[in-house]
């Protein structure tokens, strides 16, 4: 059992500590397209540091991947809605097809790096901030 009564103030000094080590965001590989990379900066910049081992570099490549092709598959779906003519359900078809494979890799690619929102629940109730700095960091 600890001690009873007031601590002293050799109790209550704080050690010293040594240099705090900086953890480095990982680089964008240089394979990625530019509207890739976006997308890794973008993912890498919200979680925190440390998140990102070099494990999971080769997943979070193929997530920036699906993320921009979802979005140029959008924007065929777009474009082919709004022109009228000689609008073609197949082709429209295998492009919602697309679209939707496409969607299923992002999820399932964000899951598995606990980069969704349901990987990041707190079932509990209380809000837990993601890269929120501790009362004593600040």
């Amino acid at each position: 059992m600890g001690a009873r009564g007031r601590k002293s103030s050799q109790d209550i000094e704080i050690s010293p500590v040594g240099p705090v080590e900086a953890v480095a965001r990982p680089d964008a590989p240089y394979d990625l397209a530019d509207a890739e990379a976006e997308v890794w900066w973008s993912v890498v910049n919200r979680m925190p540091a440390d998140w990102f081992g070099a494990e999971t570099h080769p997943l979070l490549t193929q997530y920036c991947r699906h993320v921009v092709t979802a979005r140029e598959i959008a924007g065929l779906i777009r474009s082919m809605r709004e022109d009228g003519e000689g609008f073609d359900l197949v082709e429209y078809d295998r492009l919602l097809k697309m679209q939707e494979r496409e969607s299923r890799q992002i999820v399932n690619l964000a899951t598995k790096m606990r980069i969704s929102q349901q990987a990041l629940i707190n079932h509990r109730g209380n809000k837990k901030r993601i890269g929120a700095k501790k009362p004593w960091q600040a």
